[in-house]
């Protein structure tokens, strides 16, 4: 073969290994990160990265915005959304990059954001505006505004995504809204500076009244207020895991009583079973995928406190930026 061939044939075979190194970056590009904690630290204006495995910090990302305060994880895990109380804008975070890549004005105080079961809007509580803010995750653009109440704190989607639920700290009520025509179609009173809601595994709603003392259920079918029980000081935020071989439980962070209250979660025998000590004003808490371990964030000692739900031991504490808020992890 003369040389002008080979020469040829070396620069075809060049491009063909390029081409395929460029496909392999883009492949690994294109993976979603392994399972990881974040955490909201309000008074540092960061989100903490947490590896899952290993329980270290591997990234502190500046979202770009003041006073950090709530998550929301898509499903992929690609794509981190934090709202940011003082500055009123939701900021969009690449979890493969660690970098946030969008900031969006939503509204005064936006406080929590919630996204909807296909993902394709992220909805945000505005304190300062009584309203939720509804923002398309492809645009970044806000596409809609309800108004919900006096100080919307709390958000959550039913199962079926046919209902949203925001808590009113003003009006001492959660509010049902309609997704499909975008108005609130009952207002369901639950008692003192209701805060966090969340989606059970039993299909209802959980919520906490940061408040006062107690935890109550909402029952989507009926848009009822099923029960409430009395767990201790200033409950803020609940996550569902194993406690053994004992089944599901529920576990909520008491801030002004540094406990963690443990649930039965059945409604005939609905009450507290135990009492697990916690680090300086305990709030955020998550459960990795197998319910086996909790991720506790306290807003005093400013850090993150792993247990296991088994033994209730503690495996790990991880500090963390001042106050942090809000946990959430990878699954």
């Amino acid at each position: 073969m003369s040389t002008p061939r080979l020469l040829v044939l070396a620069l075809i075979l060049s491009g063909c290994a390029e081409m395929e190194q460029l496909k392999s970056r883009l492949t690994v590009d294109q993976t979603p990160p392994t399972a990881r904690i974040y955490v909201a630290n309000e008074s540092s204006n960061s989100v903490s990265v947490i590896d899952a495995a290993s329980f270290k910090q591997i990234a502190l990302i500046d979202p770009k915005n003041t006073s950090t305060h709530d998550l929301a994880l898509s499903r992929d895990g690609t794509r981190l959304y934090a709202t940011n109380l003082a500055s009123g804008r939701l900021s969009v975070i690449d979890t493969r990059g660690l970098e946030t890549i969008a900031s969006i004005y939503t509204g005064k105080r936006c406080h929590v954001v919630a996204l909807t079961n296909d993902n394709r809007q992220a909805w945000v509580a505005n304190i300062g505006e009584n309203t939720v803010s509804i923002v398309d995750t492809a645009t970044y653009r806000v596409v809609g505004t309800i108004a919900v109440g006096h100080g919307p704190t709390g958000l959550a989607f039913s199962h079926d995504g046919k209902f949203a639920y925001v808590s009113n700290q003003g009006d001492r009520a959660v509010a049902v809204v309609d997704t499909a025509s975008l108005k609130v179609i009952k207002t369901i009173p639950v008692g003192e500076s209701p805060h966090f809601l969340t989606l059970g595994p039993d299909g209802r709603i959980w919520g906490a009244n940061s408040g006062s003392k107690d935890i109550y259920i909402i029952d989507p079918a009926t848009q009822t207020k099923l029960a409430s029980l009395d767990v201790g000081a200033n409950p803020q935020q609940i996550a569902f895991a194993y406690r053994g071989m004992n089944g599901l439980y529920a576990y909520v962070t008491l801030s002004g009583a540094n406990q963690i209250a443990v649930v039965n979660t059945e409604l005939s025998n609905l009450r507290v079973v135990a009492r697990l000590a916690a680090g300086e004003k305990p709030n955020g808490i998550w459960a990795n995928a197998e319910g086996t371990r909790l991720y506790v964030g306290h807003e005093v000692s400013n850090d993150l406190r792993v247990i296991d739900t088994g033994s209730n031991a503690l495996i790990a504490t991880v500090p963390l930026g001042k106050k942090p808020i809000r946990v959430v992890a990878s699954r």
